[in-house]
């Protein structure tokens, strides 16, 4: 006999009693359908005979069943029955709802299956009579489910014990304790997970709960678990920073080490000698688990010709590559870790949860993800549901890679197998697919399965998935391997249309997915509506579907046609956020985009899930276009403070800013007319440069191979002016912007004036001989300095880019000179002058063209007058003058160079430019050179 199970009220994280007669900790099969047929449960069911009329609403589907059971709670709490306190009838109340949760999920995330008839043992005989009646209340109940325009599974199985849990548990709002507190939450939780997407509305009753029991006095098992628990729910809504953070806090609340490190070891079969392999090494704190019989379904052998089925590790002591590991850890064999306690194994499950929502699609992401599941995997573990999570978890990561990707789907078909088996029901009316699922393997063995009390013990700090979406899952997998006909059987045998629909649609099946989705949404035009030709273009149906608005969309997408988005939105009861984004999409596709009216849309979806990221995103870019500059920044700021990860988000909110700061008539015009921002651009004129250029640095951390972020971060440093310019956040965003962009684009990569405004900065400010230290190679500019910086820079990475640039070589002979080396600075002058020769040669001066041959002219001038006669008489460096001996020029020869020079370029122009004014300027120089 299976065994019905509902484990602690509160899961063992907390303790408070409930005090009544009937002990909350175990209710097995023996008491569990005795909780039903308690007299208060009999009356808020409605069971009594007195309820006719109320039933018969519900049979005609006026009101829910919910709705009835909320109602009857609701009135029982303001006035107990014969025999019970207040006291008493709350705490009945919030047995009865945990009762039909745990059921709930037993018959829809863990089975083993149900022991009790559920529809018999809790519905009146006037709404279970006959099947007919038993289906329509049920989908009416599943319909009541949709929240914000997002449905819930049509089919979900023993709808009516979850909406008995949600009208005790939420609706009947039964105050005051930590458990009903708790059990409120998880119920809204469980709702959220039940829908096809994240709403609002429940997100914000979940985390006011959360808050509240944040509030209360815990010890360390029970403040890991909760913590454990919030982390799960961050990161369900995509919390992954609060996330990492909760489990960081839970680990070290429960005294849990872990580290995932780096072992020398093997990890194919032709290896001949060790390299480094991530790993996690963990230890709980509590050695009990040790002894604990391990449970969990089968895990599936990988079975490759070059991977081995799992790492071998050197040894215990092998190499640590990324961290210095505590001495507890020290003393785990990475090839024989000890069992970890339950919660532990669920805080590593946890953490790569966090870690794939964060980037799936990376590469690396997805080489950090496995070795958690691995660990708990390799480990062991003492609960059954968290060994299977554990392998879905390793199932989605290897599903990625080709040599894995096999296991990973067969991993993923016999999860499902297990679901399904252990979730079936035996109820008639139950609305569930005919054919038999598809699968390659054997059924689950009795060996492989495990009481429901295992099974729902941990259940809340899983991300857990009900059996609907664990196949959906399946499905999907199956698309993106290719098996397109697979999964459609999938998904038509759920009765997913939406999702078989997107099926058709990615196989160019347009027809096939308008006709599927159609004739959930349209009566057929013609008698026949089997016809494969049927393209139901009859009126609307009466009763539309739960996931109609989604539907709509999805025929929108398909038809391009702003009608259906706008239907979406109309039958959702203006509530379904995703119909103004697909109009949002629309409005902007259109040429010209109708930024206005794509705006407006946006604005609505956010008016009703104002945590979408991508959506705050969106407005932002259609604002920055609008030029609405102090719009778009608060729709950015939202962005980064939803996802403080998004570094495009970042540039652009510093994009935002740096307009909005920007005076509309002159630089003394603020930017609006408030006394404070007076007030603030008075003390600070640059307060909002900053403010963008702190956004651009962080999207620059973020986004470190972006070289438009990072030429962003340099132009808005140095528009901040001497002596409040920010150097060292130039210097060190010019040399980033080189290091991505030299190799391919030379010198263009080099920006000129901020690089020349870095050498007269430093040539101002700096006495060159009081930088100067000792060192081994005697004196040196410390390199650690703004100066050094700066020098360095120019030696390292300007100087090797130069080619053609006459300004760069120029700014690099004025650094030179600063630096006392003058015979390094007429070697600039002259390979800034022969830059200008070889570039205005390609340009033909010698054919014509006078621009290039005024452009020669002043280069020569520029050789002549700052190079040959200002620093050829100059000492050269670094020569010792012993006694009356005269210390060497730079150039003892200038005015020969120099002649020659110009009589060099007198001669290439004298066919086209003699006696011309780029000429005669020549002339001139050449007499102050001879002295004429």
């Amino acid at each position: 006999m299976a065994e019905s199970f509902l484990p602690s009220t509160l899961n063992g994280l907390f303790t408070a009693p409930l005090k009544d007669q009937y002990d909350p900790v175990r209710l097995t099969s023996n008491n569990i359908v005795p909780v039903f047929e308690l007299p208060l449960a009999k009356k808020i069911l409605g069971h009594d005979a007195s309820d006719s009329d109320s039933l018969s609403s519900v049979a005609k589907d006026e009101i829910s069943y919910t709705e009835f059971v909320a109602e009857k709670a609701r009135t029982v709490l303001q006035t107990p029955i014969a025999d019970l306190t207040t006291e008493q009838t709350q705490s009945q109340l919030v047995h009865i709802g945990l009762a039909a949760l745990f059921s709930f999920l037993q018959s829809n995330v863990t089975g083993p299956p149900l022991e009790f008839n559920s529809a018999e043992t809790v519905l009146p005989a006037g709404l279970r009579g006959d099947i007919s009646t038993l289906r329509a209340v049920r989908a009416k109940i599943i319909r009541d489910l949709s929240v914000d325009g997002e449905a819930a599974y049509k089919l979900t199985p023993n709808a009516e014990l979850f909406s008995i849990a949600k009208a005790l548990l939420v609706d009947a709002k039964i105050e005051g304790s930590v458990v009903t507190k708790t059990a409120r939450m998880r119920v809204n939780f469980l709702h959220q997970k039940m829908l096809s997407e994240v709403t609002s509305t429940l997100q914000d009753v979940i985390y006011n709960d959360l808050e509240e029991l944040a509030k209360v006095d815990l010890n360390a098992d029970e403040k890991g678990g909760f913590l454990l628990e919030r982390a799960i729910v961050n990161t369900h809504h995509g919390f992954d920073a609060k996330a990492r953070a909760d489990l960081d806090q839970a680990s070290k609340v429960r005294n849990f080490e872990f580290a995932l490190t780096g072992k020398l070891g093997k990890r194919t079969k032709f290896q001949d000698r060790d390299i480094s392999q991530l790993v996690v090494v963990a230890k709980s704190a509590d050695e009990d688990s040790k002894s604990a019989d391990l449970s969990g379904p089968k895990k599936l052998d990988l079975n490759d010709d070059t991977l081995l089925e799992s790492i071998s590790f050197a040894d215990k002591k092998s190499t640590t590559v990324s961290e210095e590991l505590s001495p507890a850890l020290q003393s785990v064999d990475p090839n024989d870790q000890p069992i970890l306690n339950p919660l532990d194994s669920a805080i590593l499950l946890a953490m790569a949860s966090a870690i794939t929502n964060t980037a799936p699609e990376n590469g690396l992401t997805r080489e950090e993800t496995q070795p958690y599941a691995t660990r708990v995997l390799e480990g062991g573990s003492s609960n059954w549901q968290i060994y299977t999570e554990a392998l879905l978890v390793r199932s989605r990561v290897e599903g990625y890679r080709s040599r894995t990707v096999e296991r990973s789907v067969l991993q993923l078909q016999a999860l499902v197998d297990q679901v399904i088996a252990d979730t079936a029901t035996d109820d008639s009316a139950a609305q569930q697919p005919t054919a038999d699922p598809t699968t390659f393997l054997p059924r689950p063995e009795k060996s492989e399965s495990a009481p429901a009390a295992d099974r729902l013990q941990y259940i809340w700090i899983m991300n857990f998935s009900t059996r609907w979406s664990l196949e959906a899952e399946l499905a999907k997998r199956w698309v993106e391997l290719g098996g397109l006909r697979t999964a459609l059987e999938i998904y038509e045998r759920l009765q997913m249309w939406a999702e078989a629909a997107l099926c058709y649609a990615a196989t160019e099946r347009e027809l096939k997915a308008k006709s599927m989705v159609r004739r959930q949404l349209y009566e057929a035009k013609g008698d026949d509506e089997n016809d494969e030709n049927e393209m139901f273009e009859g009126p609307e149906r009466t009763t539309l579907p739960g996931d109609a608005p989604r539907l709509f969309c999805i025929l929108g997408d398909i038809d391009k046609d702003e009608k259906m988005y706008e239907r979406s939105w109309e039958v959702s009861g203006q509530r379904y956020s995703r119909a103004q984004r697909s109009l949002a999409r629309h409005y902007l596709s259109l040429t010209p985009p109708e930024l206005e009216k794509a705006e407006g849309a946006y604005r609505k979806s956010l008016h009703i899930n104002r945590l979408n990221h991508g959506s705050w995103f969106a407005l932002g870019c259609v604002q920055l276009e609008l030029q609405k500059w102090e719009e778009a920044t608060d729709s950015f700021t939202r962005t980064v403070q939803l996802d403080d990860t998004d570094g495009e988000a970042w540039s652009n909110l510093a994009a935002a800013m740096l307009r909005s700061s920007a005076p509309e008539e002159g630089p003394d015009v603020p930017v609006n007319d408030s006394a404070e921002e007076k007030a603030a651009v008075e003390n600070d004129p640059y307060k909002r440069k900053r403010e963008a250029l702190a956004a651009l640095q962080r999207a620059a951390t973020l986004k470190h191979t972006d070289a438009r972020i990072w030429d962003n971060v340099l132009t808005v440093a140095a528009s901040i002016p001497p002596p409040n310019t920010p150097f060292r956040e130039v210097i060190t965003a010019q040399r980033r912007v080189i290091e991505l962009l030299g190799e391919k684009k030379g010198e263009k990569c080099i920006d000129l004036p901020i690089v020349a405004s870095l050498v007269e900065f430093l040539s101002t400010a700096f006495d060159y001989n009081d930088l100067l230290i000792e060192s081994d190679s005697g004196p040196v500019v410390r390199t650690g300095t703004l100066a050094g910086q700066i020098l360095s820079l120019l030696d390292n990475n300007v100087v090797p880019l130069i080619t053609h640039s006459f300004a760069l070589w120029l700014v690099v002979a004025r650094a030179e000179l600063f630096r006392n080396r003058p015979s390094r600075a007429l070697e600039a002058h002259e390979k800034a002058w022969r830059a200008t020769i070889t570039s205005c040669t390609q340009g033909a001066f010698q054919m014509g063209d006078e621009k290039p041959w005024l452009e020669v002219v002043r280069a020569t001038e520029k050789l002549v007058r700052d190079g040959y006669a200002k620093i050829g008489p100059m000492d050269r460096e670094d020569q010792k003058v012993e006694g009356d001996a005269e210390p060497e020029m730079v150039a003892s020869d200038w005015r020969f160079k120099a002649r020659s020079a110009i009589r060099g370029i007198l001669g290439k122009g004298k066919e086209f430019w003699e006696d011309s004014d780029g000429w005669m300027r020549l002339k001139e120089l050449q007499n102050e050179v001879t002295g004429n």
